[in-house]
């Protein structure tokens, strides 16, 4: 799942501590250690929201039966008090304790494929080259800025990014180079190598199919420039001309039980072997892949926002991946560009940072030619294919095939405002955005749906995400007299900015965490920084759903049975996500996406820009009742006719 932005205040790391004396190694481990621990909500505050939650997506006979498994879950000295108690001494002993049964529970134990239905893509601005030194001019200065970013993780220099005056956890930050997941039968895990004796010097380039080991630092330290790499990769280039007859990055799609027992037969190969921890050591992968095919202006976007998603299948670049790599970054000969990254190491907001920043990079001139020295050949890496690895291979084409098939992705970019218009009504633009979801879902459905979208919990040491819930009592009663002929015009603009309220509100309920003197609020919008005074209501802390979660593992830990609560209908109901969400924006004009969590529903990003907001949705072309441009039709329509509404009713200004 992914988390969205807010909008922070960035400073270097060593203004952290006053003393000048403090070692460079030492300056992230103390702003680690300064950041507050998450802390577990009481036990009845979150039964009290999950109750509330259920109100608009269960109906009345199956929230009373679950109000009173939630009031026998909560007795005095009952099992929801001794998991509580267990929960509690577990945050007492650990860092956080959520995030190693997050990292566990939410991807590594995860055994379905990461293309699609857990890896995030982000399409880049389409850039103007369209031949191949201009491929590989950009593909270079993608790396040159890329490296210049490493520089910062490597120095610990990378600015903290605070908001409302609160440092935020940069952990993420210093997961996502020189990482990869690994697959295993159960569970993969993740290996990183930047803290290692000898760290990566090399990134990964892949060029039809064949995987090259490309040294990006001299023996003095030094990177290479953008010039000495774009020579490296005309090399590449060169010695690559004809596709690799065997694509064996397509196995790194494939579901995880079967990737991992096909790793295991690919790595009893010491040529092999040595390849793929190549490919895994490496800081990060570049393809350059071949153009995507030219189409009208709308479906070429969505054809592009696949190639970054899954390469488009065995006969275009798909076999340009290694779908485990942590980043991706694809640069393709007609001039579209993006990413595609695998989600254990990190949320959205660091990869866009880094993202902004080397888009940034790769805008400034070339001031000075850099001198050619001569260079290695970079090393191609070599594979063993044996009749079972083939097989596998082909296996694997067989299942991208279906899975890609199966993907229905649109990209809108909505045109006729961005998060101007909301602000200028004193409206979170995020929460405008997400009333419009919910109206153009009921427009479609006639009801509501269980509804997530990601917060950060990056205030917290070792933090990643809670879920916001955008269904509420509220959004729904707007979303009903939305096109209600009997309700006034005055009273759905009041309902609208009611629940816009509300889901700040809930919003607010997320992010609230102690600060030195007394409680703080932080409400986590691109629009807004809300600081308030102590209020007897901060103490309520976060939302329901990572909470419920630790007390459902904390009873697995146990050995218990699983209470009831966790076997109920509304549970079912509660955690089926029709409609998963996440707003990441960006300074860069570009979107992220990902693939629907449930086989009947939507994924759905989106970047609020000034003037205008990029879309991206999905949904699965096995279910009928699903359609992304049905959905992204109605979102349109649904923010037009919000607009109007407020618009014909504008606030009095006393």
């Amino acid at each position: 799942m992914l988390a969205f932005a807010a909008r922070t205040v960035v400073k270097p790391l060593g203004l952290l501590r006053p003393s000048s004396l403090m070692k460079v190694s030492g300056r992230f481990k103390a702003h680690q250690d300064a950041l507050p621990r998450l802390p577990v909500p009481p036990l009845k505050q979150s039964l009290d929201h999950y109750l509330k939650a259920l109100q608009p997506i269960v109906s009345e006979e199956e929230w009373a039966q679950t109000k009173q498994l939630v009031d026998e879950f909560q007795t005095s000295g009952g099992v929801g008090e001794r998991l509580q108690k267990g929960l509690e001494r577990r945050a007492r002993k650990t860092e956080n304790w959520l995030s190693e049964w997050w990292l566990k529970t939410a991807y590594l134990q995860f055994r379905q494929p990461v293309v699609i239905y857990s890896s995030p893509g982000v399409v880049l601005p389409k850039q103007d080259f369209v031949d191949l030194q201009g491929q590989l001019r950009f593909a270079a200065k993608l790396i040159e800025g890329v490296l210049d970013f490493k520089t910062m993780i490597d120095n610990e220099t990378l600015p903290v990014e605070y908001l409302g005056g609160k440092p935020l956890c940069m952990n993420q930050y210093y997961q996502i180079l020189s990482s990869c997941r690994v697959p295993g039968p159960k569970q993969d895990s993740v290996v990183n190598f930047i803290k290692t004796k000898k760290p990566p010097m090399h990134i990964t380039v892949v060029h039809n199919y064949q995987f090259f080991e490309l040294d990006v630092y001299h023996s003095d330290g030094t990177p290479l420039t953008s010039d000495q790499i774009f020579v490296q990769l005309e090399k590449i280039w060169n010695s690559s001309l004809q596709a690799n007859k065997e694509p064996v990055g397509i196995l790194t799609s494939n579901h995880r039980n079967t990737w991992a027992k096909a790793y295991n037969t690919l790595i009893k190969d010491k040529v092999n072997r040595e390849s793929v921890r190549s490919i895994q050591r490496s800081i990060f992968t570049v393809c350059l892949d071949r153009p995507v095919p030219r189409v009208s202006e709308d479906v070429y976007r969505n054809r592009v926002a696949g190639q970054m998603l899954h390469g488009g299948g065995s006969k275009l670049n798909s076999g340009n991946r290694w779908f485990d790599k942590t980043l991706q970054f694809i640069v393709a000969e007609d001039g579209s560009c993006g990413l595609v990254y695998e989600h254990a190491a990190a949320e959205g907001p660091p990869i866009v940072a880094l993202l902004d920043h080397v888009i940034e990079y790769t805008k400034k001139p070339e001031l000075v030619r850099s001198p050619m020295v001569p260079l290695p050949m970079p090393r191609k890496l070599r594979f063993n294919i044996t009749p079972e690895i083939k097989s596998d291979i082909e296996k694997a084409k067989q299942n991208l095939s279906i899975m890609i098939q199966d993907l229905d992705i649109t990209v809108m970019v909505f045109h006729h405002f961005g998060k101007d218009f909301p602000k200028s009504e004193k409206l979170s633009p995020d929460a405008f955005i997400q009333m419009a979801l919910q109206l153009a879902y009921y427009r479609i459905y006639g009801q509501a749906c269980a509804t997530y979208e990601s917060a950060s919990l990056r205030m917290f040491h070792l933090g990643r995400t809670d879920t916001i819930r955008s269904a509420s009592v509220d959004s729904l009663a707007f979303v009903k007299a939305m096109d209600d002929s009997s309700v006034t015009e005055h009273e759905k603009v009041e309902l609208l900015r009611k629940a816009v309220q509300a889901h700040r509100a809930y919003t607010d309920m997320v992010l609230w965490f102690p600060g030195n003197s007394g409680w703080k609020r932080q409400c986590y919008h691109s629009c807004h920084l809300l600081l308030t005074a102590p209020s007897p209501q901060a103490i309520r802390g976060e939302a329901f759903d990572r909470h419920l979660l630790g007390l459902k593992l904390q009873a697995i830990e146990d050995l218990v049975s699983m209470p009831d609560i966790f076997m109920d209908t509304s549970y079912a109901v509660a955690m089926h996500f029709n409609l998963s969400t996440s707003q990441v924006p960006a300074k860069t004009d570009c979107v992220m996406f990902f693939g629907p969590v449930v086989p009947d529903g939507y994924g759905v990003c989106y970047n609020p820009m000034e003037a205008h907001i990029n879309f991206s949705v999905s949904a699965y072309n096995s279910c009928a009742e699903t359609n992304a441009a049905r959905m992204a039709h109605y979102l349109e329509r649904a923010l037009l006719d919000m607009r109007t509404l407020l618009q014909n009713h504008p606030r009095s200004k006393l």
